[in-house]
């Protein structure tokens, strides 16, 4: 993997949100532009994002939120190319199940997989969608950089409780919304969006385009909470190890003013 694809998933920051074009809310189109997005340039431009990483500048290693996996079954929502799957196989998870909008993603994880000798159970399909996911019956649903291009947020919560046994345990990722809001200019921060601002926009990146919206994270945690989750651990500080691996860049200097990605556990109750 590209040591620097990492950060490349927090590109849809303030720079290019600055140049975005509002869009509807239409489910069946968003998820048209963003399958088709990670079927063709997904990986190319924004890289893969994937545990031991939950994003920039956070890692598993450091944070311990999945603890001893050995024997447990997991689900994962927007698998993408299988790579935090086969980390919980490296840790003798006992089953490896997974979600994705694109088929080729869904392709490449299998691929992938295999070339590690892991077998998973893939699905290509929405995650707001019911597409056949046993209920009650999975110890961790995680997500790395994937529920945020929901566009059914509660919804797919309320999904994600139903897949998990009582007390599992639910953990996912995403940038952060105040790094979505904030620019660097001239070494200092200068808002370039309002943080309130939920609405769906367009983003054109290489030839491709995707289709996102900035959520509060009052909203992440109220959507947790209507789905019957209580939240153990919220995380949003970046590791100044992995900061100082990258002390030059713009990213980094932001990473050290302001959350750039969020990671929550959360437990079924």
């Amino acid at each position: 993997m590209d040591k620097n694809s990492v950060y490349r998933t927090n590109i849809i920051g303030a720079g290019e949100v600055s140049c975005a074009i509002s869009v509807d809310e239409d489910k069946n189109n968003i998820h048209k532009t963003n399958s088709s997005f990670w079927d063709t340039k997904g990986n190319e431009v924004i890289g893969t994002t994937a545990l031991p990483l939950y994003g920039a500048f956070v890692s598993e290693e450091k944070c311990h939120l999945f603890g001893d996996v050995s024997g447990k079954k997991m689900l994962e929502i927007g698998c993408g190319t299988g790579h935090s799957l086969q980390y919980h196989g490296d840790r003798k998870a006992s089953e490896l199940w997974g979600i994705d909008i694109s088929e080729k993603q869904i392709e490449k994880a299998k691929q992938y997989l295999s070339s590690w000798g892991f077998s998973a159970k893939l699905i290509c399909s929405p995650m707001e969608e019911d597409s056949g996911i046993p209920v009650d019956y999975f110890d961790y649903v995680y997500s790395i950089y994937g529920v945020g291009w929901a566009t059914d947020l509660e919804g797919t919560f309320c999904r994600i409780a139903s897949y998990l046994k009582k007390d599992g345990v639910f953990i996912f990722s995403w940038s952060h919304p105040i790094h979505k809001c904030v620019a660097v200019e001239n070494d200092s921060l200068s808002f370039k969006k309002c943080y309130f601002d939920e609405s769906w926009y367009s983003v054109s990146l290489d030839g491709g385009a995707i289709s996102l919206s900035d959520r509060k994270l009052s909203t992440y945690i109220n959507a947790l909470t209507k789905a019957g989750f209580a939240i153990d651990e919220m995380i949003e500080e970046s590791d100044d190890e992995i900061i100082q691996s990258n002390k030059d860049s713009d990213f980094a200097k932001k990473a050290k003013m302001l959350p750039v990605t969020f990671v929550i556990k959360a437990r079924k109750l």
